[in-house]
């Protein structure tokens, strides 16, 4: 909830005459700053390194991409994060004056969260292993029942600090969401809730094998490809099924993934969905939340979804094999900037010695335009990982969306995007054969809507019906008396966009546009095109779209044929 661990900056000019190895994580402790939500301010002293499953941990230490010396406070945030964050969280300065709002003020917060009372009868508490701006965590044994004997970690958030009836929700929200995502092994298993005047508990799995970014470390700052694999698999399977049930994590970063044990096999667990959410595959976020060497760029922009959480991926995966962050600055606005402008750098060692698969899979993920990343799903099905055998392929809930946009698009638009999906190689192919194998398509080979919905209950959790996802399908009326073969719902799956960012676009774009023409080109007039598009009568078709179409023979330009595939509105035809 609200406070995030982040890593600690130190000032490159100021450092002693041992500097660290270009491109090594080294762990390192500044008194001065802390990571709070997007960014940094000052803070009182990190704590030591144990289960931090707080909502609001800050005691990670910092990780510096070159050469550092003495720490130093970074500059003050933008005026705007620090004004969202203090209303969010109520954390206003000593000699600052905050002026409630509503529901916000103090005096009025209802901090009652229906939780059962009884924690002590069931739970000793042990030592505190970890302490952040809301609260601590503490391991404890459990007293009676079933599990009589068994440690437990109990994170414990301070009724005092939920300032704001937003720090109240997300409170609420977290526990409602591990509430109903429990049961996936990469998911840190959640038992129950409990409250009393002064704190809330959530009572959770206790982790004994330390932090991923612990492990990155303890290996001199990289992971073998294969140890890579092994990782990102398991953070992999955890996210699809996060953003099936229509759950983002927002705060997807090494030091929120542990071990269970401390053995090299043991399995890895997603922790703290203090600032996760839920939203539908046709809805943006605007809260600006996260960590800021792993932020999004478009959650600066506050215009996300789950894309979000993928780019957080690419961020830990760069890490994971060449030990360097890909984006680093010596002051929160410097990293924000570097996230929106810089690239990241595939030319300095290892990069050259790994394999081209691996470099495409972390660019895939790292690319600034959200619709050209690849979603959860499609990354376990990367060539880079296919043959893993820790693979567990989710429903991708992009699958929807695109279908929702192909059933409603012109028959000009299907025929080029059937064109397109025939240029599709047999290694592209494998991630739609194994998403239509989870549509459950009948004898014959043909998937309905019937079977979109059917697949979608299925897969179904209690989450799935706060973030309305089923909403979201039944709504489409327009799946209900449709039926696809395996050929046509590759033509409606298919995403124009993550295909463009891939470097053989042209080569797609060029082969399919010579099958389009033998088949589905045909003259049209520019009144027709506007007409079969749905455009506006306000858009002037005539002025934009004149290069659409060949003088010669009326027929559709190889432009216009790329500008049909990624679709057109009257909004974005005006904005040409």
């Amino acid at each position: 909830m609200g406070l995030c661990h982040g890593k600690h900056i130190h000032n490159p000019q100021n450092q002693s005459e041992n500097p660290v190895i270009p491109g090594d994580l080294e762990k390192q402790v500044n008194n001065n700053t802390e990571i709070v939500a997007t960014t940094n301010y000052p803070s009182p002293s990190p704590l030591p390194n144990g289960f931090k499953n707080s909502p609001a941990n800050s005691s990670v230490n910092s990780t510096p991409l070159r050469f550092f010396k003495r720490p130093f406070p970074p500059p003050s945030p933008a005026k705007h994060i620090k004004a969202f964050l203090a209303r969010r969280h109520g954390s206003v300065k000593p000699n600052e004056v905050s002026i409630p709002e509503g529901s916000e003020c103090e005096l009025s917060l209802d901090k009652n969260f229906g939780f059962s009372k009884q924690l002590i009868s069931k739970y000793e508490l042990g030592e505190e292993v970890g302490r952040g701006h809301f609260g601590y965590t503490c391991s404890a044994k459990v007293k009676k029942g079933e599990m009589k004997g068994q440690e437990v970690a109990v994170k414990v958030i301070s009724k005092a600090k939920m300032q704001t009836a937003i720090a109240i929700e997300d409170v609420r929200r977290e526990v409602k969401i591990l509430r109903a995502l429990a049961g996936h092994k990469n998911l840190v298993e959640f038992y129950d809730s409990y409250e009393d005047d002064d704190n809330v508990y959530i009572v959770m799995e206790l982790c004994k094998g330390g932090e991923l970014l612990d492990r990155i470390l303890s290996r001199g700052g990289k992971y073998s490809e294969e140890d890579a694999k092994a990782v990102m698999v398991q953070i992999l399977n955890v996210v699809a099924f996060c953003h099936l049930q229509g759950v983002v994590h927002r705060d997807l970063k090494p030091e929120n993934f542990l071990f269970s044990t401390k053995d090299d096999t043991s399995a890895l667990k997603a922790i703290d969905f203090g600032l996760s959410d839920y939203v539908k595959p046709d809805v943006r976020l605007n809260d600006i939340v996260g960590s800021a060497y792993y932020v999004a760029p478009e959650v600066l922009h506050r215009s996300y979804n789950t894309e979000a959480d993928m780019w957080s991926i690419g961020v830990i995966a760069y890490i994971l094999l060449c030990g360097s962050r890909p984006f680093w600055a010596r002051s929160e606005s410097g990293i924000f900037k570097a996230v929106l402008k810089a690239e990241p750098s595939f030319d300095e060692a290892p990069w050259p010695s790994l394999s081209s698969d691996a470099r495409d899979f972390v660019k895939r993920l790292l690319n600034k335009d959200y619709r050209k990343r690849l979603t959860a799903s499609q990354a376990l099905s990367h060539p880079w990982l296919m043959n893993h055998q820790d693979i567990k392929i989710q429903l991708d809930i992009l699958v929807y969306k695109l279908i929702k946009a192909y059933v409603c698009s012109s028959s000009l638009r299907k025929s080029a995007l059937a064109a397109l999906a025939k240029t599709l190689s047999v290694t592209q192919l494998a991630y739609f054969r194994e998403q239509f194998t989870l549509l459950g398509p009948n004898k014959t080979g043909f998937i309905s809507g019937q079977s979109l919905k059917t697949a979608l209950m299925k897969n179904s959790t209690d989450a799935m019906k706060d973030s309305r996802v089923l909403d979201y399908v039944n709504m489409v009326n327009s799946f209900q008396y449709r039926k696809f073969d395996f050929e046509e719902f590759c033509a409606a799956a298919i995403s124009v966009h993550q295909l463009e960012g891939m470097d053989c676009w042209e080569q797609h774009a060029r082969r399919a546009y010579e099958l389009f023409e033998k088949v589905g080109n045909r003259a049209i007039m520019i009144e027709e095109l506007a007409s079969e598009l749905g455009l506006s009568p306000s858009v002037p078709i005539h002025v934009v779209m004149q290069d659409w179409i060949r003088h010669s023979d009326g027929k559709l330009s190889f432009l216009g044929f790329v500008r049909l595939l990624h679709g057109v509105s009257s909004r974005s035809l005006q904005k040409a």
